[in-house]
């Protein structure tokens, strides 16, 4: 027998009441800070416009006005974000085309559209919104408050004509004589009405009043499209120069491994096999002996060359996936290994990431063995959904003496850069003593984190 578990649909009024109390705080604290960057900014640029001829002092007078308006218009997001509004994506400001030198500095500020909107809205817009906004709030908080609370705290509503009763025009509206009527019992009736009424409204107010506000900020100061676009070029020429990195280093040092090993040993075997035949007719079991060795030399060269080819993707990594060759890898690595693959089993990988992934851990777990001093080491595979896009996380860990760090020529350099080849970052967490963690954070595109189920 099955029982079904109704869920109660959640009353929308009273999920309003939920961030009234943080809205209504906004509108209080939005007027002091509305007022000091309306104050801070409008002297700034009354001095700036008026020393502009002064040795070029207005000029970077200008500058500092537009760093008080990014400051107040940040705060004023930050703000809005606490109250319960969605998230506004924040600007480009061009900080590192900033640092880059002065003309930098200046182009990254004046040149910049940003500033200028958010010295804007601390200057005039978000002023004149707050002065009205505050004043409505202030206005609906002190009627409600005032008429729940009359009957209590004064026993009736006090107005500056005497002969003039709160009850006695409210009912007159309606064609009610209240001639002979209690008017203190009827003015505070109405009273506590009125309060209960606009107390019962108020969070649809103040929901109305702080959308506004958000609404001006999400029109300007959030990012524009084309922020999107700097910052997405801007990666993808990081990766394309740490991929071309990865690649040379890659290509040198397997250069180096042939020359120092499959090279040397061929060339043994070529002297081993020219003096086996000159001694076939002179000293047969001589030349037995000499072919014995150069079978030797030529299967020692097989073996380094097959652990050479470990370099580009492996036959069982294209055939069955990553999981299936990272449990190869972790199987012959030196170091006990124990892999934990926490992906979904219809989860689909692009093959550069793969490939990144086998083999940052392929070197990880060489390095672990060479200079971690560990005991047992651990390969974790999982997937991570952040708001933008997802990224699957291999991380390596061991229980050695740690101190890892990238170091220059070294190799959690080359792993650092092809990792950022593939648009990823290293993080590496090694304290002296250990352990050591180390995680790749590759980034997934969309398709992938669509096609793949929630959890297991």
């Amino acid at each position: 027998m099955t029982t079904d578990t109704v869920t109660k649909p959640r009353n929308p009024y009273w999920q309003l009441w939920r961030t009234t109390p943080k809205e209504v705080l906004y509108l209080m604290l939005g007027f002091p800070l509305a007022m000091t960057g309306f104050g801070v900014a409008i002297s700034l640029v009354a001095t700036g416009i008026g020393t502009l001829a002064v040795f070029l002092i207005g000029f970077f007078v200008m500058i500092l006005a537009l760093y008080v308006g990014r400051g107040f218009g940040l705060a004023h997001v930050n703000l809005l974000e606490w109250a319960g509004r969605a998230k506004i994506q924040r600007p480009d400001w061009q900080d590192d085309r900033a640092a880059t030198g002065f003309g930098g500095w200046i182009s990254a500020t004046l040149g910049n559209a940003h500033y200028w909107l958010y010295l804007l809205h601390t200057l005039i817009l978000s002023f004149v919104l707050t002065l009205i906004t505050w004043t409505l709030s202030i206005g609906w908080l002190s009627v409600g408050l005032t008429g729940i609370s009359a009957w209590f705290l004064d026993g009736e509503v006090q107005t500056g004509d005497p002969d003039w009763s709160l009850g006695a025009w409210f009912f007159g509206l309606f064609g009610v004589n209240t001639a002979g009527w209690n008017l203190e019992i009827a003015d505070n009736i109405v009273a506590f009405i009125v309060g209960l009424i606009f107390i019962a409204t108020l969070p649809f107010v103040t929901r109305g009043l702080v959308m506004t506000h958000w609404w001006l900020a999400r029109a300007l100061l959030s990012s524009f499209k084309s922020d999107g676009l700097r910052r997405e070029v801007q990666s993808l020429e990081e990766s394309r120069g740490a991929a071309l990195s990865a690649e040379g280093h890659s290509l040198r040092r397997l250069e180096r491994d042939i020359h120092d090993g499959p090279q040397q040993r061929l060339v043994r075997l070529q002297m081993d096999l020219a003096a086996a035949e000159r001694q076939l007719d002179v000293d047969p079991e001589k030349a037995r002996q000499l072919l014995s060795e150069a079978r030797v030399q030529s299967a020692e060269a097989l073996e380094e060359l097959r652990a050479l080819s470990r370099g580009f993707a492996p036959p069982l990594l294209l055939d069955r996936g990553l999981v299936a060759a990272l449990d190869s890898v972790a199987t012959r690595a030196a170091v006990p290994t124990t892999l934990t693959s926490e992906l979904p089993e219809a989860f689909v990988l692009p093959g550069e990431v793969e490939r990144a992934s086998y083999f940052v851990v392929a070197e990880l777990l060489t390095n672990v063995a060479k200079h971690a001093g560990a005991q047992h080491a651990e390969v974790q595979l999982s997937v991570e959904h952040a708001e933008d896009r997802s990224w699957l996380l291999v991380q390596v860990s061991d229980d050695g003496q740690g101190g890892a760090a990238v170091l220059a020529d070294h190799g959690l350099a080359g792993i650092e850069e092809r990792v950022r080849g593939v648009g990823g970052r290293l993080e590496i967490d090694s304290p002296a003593g250990g352990p050591t963690a180390v995680t790749a954070r590759l980034p997934l595109p969309k398709t992938s984190a669509e096609r793949a189920p929630v959890a297991l």
